[in-house]
């Protein structure tokens, strides 16, 4: 789990990404944020399309958590 909420805002996104790299094929990484990460999802669907499926398991509203897998 990768909770972003105690990640300065100037790398969070690089560090997302970086996690998100080191995850093999059919591995899943969730992801915490005190936002809905919208932003982040269309970064990376521009960047990496269709490498990963993204599941929502909870929806706010004060904490969202996404599970990010690998295809």
């Amino acid at each position: 789990m990768l909770d972003t909420r105690t990640i300065p805002h100037a790398i969070r996104h690089a560090t997302i990404f970086g996690a998100l790299g080191a995850i093999a094929p059919g591995v899943s990484l969730d992801l915490v944020a005190n936002h809905n990460p919208l932003p982040l999802l269309s970064q990376l669907e521009q960047n990496q399309p269709g490498d990963f499926v993204v599941t929502y398991l909870s929806d706010g509203p004060d904490e969202w958590t996404l599970r990010f897998t690998r295809n």
